[in-house]
């Protein structure tokens, strides 16, 4: 386990991830077929390159699937009792196929549960495309590509009452 427990999280920390994910064809277009999405602009290269964006895009929900699951090692793995909510979920820049992502949590809120058992954490999640090109008409070093507030319900430390 490398999760934190409820005791661990302190609001206001910026937890940085360490994991990268370059996002390929195959990813986009698995992730698709599975949630059976056949949206033109995800998989068909001629519509899409008739759009203002000129090329396919990323599923957004996948974008929050891989931020979420890059998020897991130093938050919640092994210390959650389960996902509770996401929250306020925003796509402001859309991801292509090759581009990398770098993911970051920031603990906004944190409380015991009634009976003191458990503790519920709320933490602002934001994903950015890193590495972009000189010729990428986005601009910056990084965009950021998706965000949301991620609610779980966290494991206490054991008490020896």
């Amino acid at each position: 386990m490398t999760g934190l427990y409820y005791e661990e999280f302190e609001v206001g920390e910026t937890i940085e991830h360490e994991r990268r994910r370059t996002v390929s064809e195959s990813d986009n277009q698995r992730f698709c077929d599975m949630t059976m999405n056949q949206q033109p602009l995800h998989l068909d290269e001629s519509f899409a390159s008739d759009t203002q964006f000129g090329q396919r895009l990323v599923n957004g929900i996948y974008t929050l699937a891989l931020a979420v699951g890059v998020s897991i090692p130093e938050t919640t793995d092994g210390t959650i009792v389960a996902n509770l909510s996401y929250d306020e979920v925003e796509h402001p820049n859309p991801v292509f196929h090759g581009d990398t992502l770098r993911v970051q949590s920031t603990v906004t809120d944190k409380r015991e549960t009634s009976d003191g058992e458990r503790g519920v954490v709320t933490m602002h999640v934001e994903a950015f495309v890193v590495d972009l090109d000189d010729d990428d008409d986005r601009g910056d070093d990084e965009v950021l590509v998706c965000e949301f507030d991620r609610t779980v319900l966290s494991l206490k430390r054991d008490r020896d009452d």
